[in-house]
C-alpha cells in the first residue's frame, strides 16, 4: 500500500490550511500532527479520494471517521501534553488515535467492534506507532486497570458522562466528548477539579452513538 505521494501531501496541506487553520484552530502541535498523518489510509479504498474533504466518511460497521475539523477541535480542546497518558473511547478508524499518539506519551484505545479495532491496529502499526495500546470492549466501562489518565476523549456520542470516566481521570485532567441524543449533540469539555467536572460547551456536533453493554 502506498502511504503517501505528492498529490496526497498537497491535499493534506490544503485541508489543514482551508479547513483547520482558517477555522481558528491555533494549536500548532495539532495542525502539524494533521499535516503528518495520511488520513486517506484510515478510510476504505473507495472513499480515499474524499479523505481530505470537509466531511465525515463511512468506514463500515455503521461507523464513520469524523470531519477533519472536528478531529482538530477535539484534539485542541484536550490540551494534550507530551507526557500525557490518554484514554480514547471508540477507536473507530484509528485516525483520532493517531493524532493522540502524535501529541501524547501513550494512548489506550478501546473499540466495541472487533473488526474495526483489528483494522485500525493494522493501519496504525503500518505507520510505525509504538505508543498505542489496543482493547476490544465496552468503552462505557473505561479501562480501570490502566487508570488514571491525564486525558480522555470519547469519539461517539454518549447520553451521559459515566462516573467511571470521571474516576479514571486524574485531578486536573480533561475529558472531551459529544453529549446528547440522536441527530445532534453538544461537544463538551470537562476539567476535573476537586473530584468533579467543570463543564464547558463548545457547539453542536453530530456523531454516531456509543455502543455499550459488551458481554
Amino acid at each position: 500500500m502506498e502511504i503517501d505521494n505528492a498529490r496526497t501531501l498537497q491535499e493534506r496541506e490544503n485541508m489543514v490550511r482551508k479547513q483547520i487553520i482558517s477555522r481558528n484552530i491555533k494549536d500548532q502541535r495539532v495542525t502539524q500532527a494533521l499535516l503528518r498523518i495520511p488520513r486517506h489510509v484510515f478510510v476504505p479504498e473507495f472513499y480515499q479520494k474524499y479523505a481530505y474533504q470537509d466531511t465525515p466518511l463511512v468506514i463500515g460497521e455503521g461507523q464513520t471517521i469524523s470531519q477533519p475539523y472536528i478531529v482538530a477541535l477535539m484534539s485542541e480542546l484536550l490540551e494534550i501534553q507530551p507526557t500525557d497518558r490518554i484514554l480514547e473511547i471508540g477507536t473507530g478508524s484509528g485516525y483520532q488515535t493517531a493524532v493522540c499518539a502524535e501529541l501524547g506519551k501513550e494512548v489506550y484505545t478501546i473499540e466495541r467492534i472487533e473488526e474495526l479495532a483489528q483494522k485500525a491496529e493494522e493501519v496504525l502499526e503500518s505507520l510505525d506507532y509504538s505508543n498505542i495500546n489496543f482493547f476490544v470492549g465496552d468503552g462505557s466501562r473505561g479501562i480501570p486497570e490502566y487508570a488514571p489518565f491525564d486525558k480522555i476523549i470519547v469519539t461517539a456520542y454518549a447520553n451521559e458522562i459515566y462516573p467511571i470516566w470521571v474516576e479514571e481521570l486524574k485531578e486536573g485532567g480533561i475529558i472531551v466528548l459529544p453529549l446528547g441524543g440522536d441527530f445532534r449533540q453538544t461537544l463538551i469539555r470537562g476539567r476535573k477539579q476537586k473530584g468533579s467536572l467543570q463543564i464547558e460547551k463548545h457547539g453542536s456536533v453530530v456523531f454516531v452513538p456509543l455502543i455499550e453493554n459488551a458481554p
